[in-house]
């Protein structure tokens, strides 16, 4: 339901220096209308081009700093609120590449009382120049 909400894609962009940039980053939303605290998102899986990308490449910052996926399974202290923006930075030499290139987010998410995880999936086709 709140799949298409996952990837902002006017907001990747490439990170570190202009010529040399060491990965991009995207603003992501939540999938679940409740906020859930950042222990209970199990999984961040982000693809370029199907190409599934390292989890220790991965960081996520909910505007109280970054950190990294495996420190979100202990982080019971921060909430991401339904509607809220992160940012997901992801170490990728050469920055996010140039032309037409699909970007997908998988979100899988811990919800008290459902019995199996909840899989929140988007894929967006991203053009840059």
């Amino acid at each position: 339901m709140f799949d298409k909400y996952l990837i902002d894609p006017d907001s990747v962009t490439d990170i570190g220096p202009q010529d040399s940039p060491t990965g991009f980053s995207f603003t992501t939303k939540l999938g679940y209308y409740r906020g859930l605290t950042l222990s209970m998102l199990e999984e961040m899986t982000v693809a370029v081009d199907g190409e599934e990308l390292p989890r220790e490449a991965v960081s996520f910052d909910d505007g109280n700093g970054p950190i990294t996926l495996e420190e979100m399974e202990t982080t019971y202290d921060r909430r991401w609120n339904f509607g809220a923006l992160a940012t997901l930075s992801v170490t990728y030499p050469g920055g996010f590449p140039k032309g037409e290139h699909k970007l997908s987010l998988r979100q899988r998410l811990r919800i008290s009382y459902m019995p199996f995880p909840a899989m929140r999936f988007t894929e967006k086709t991203i053009v840059k120049g």
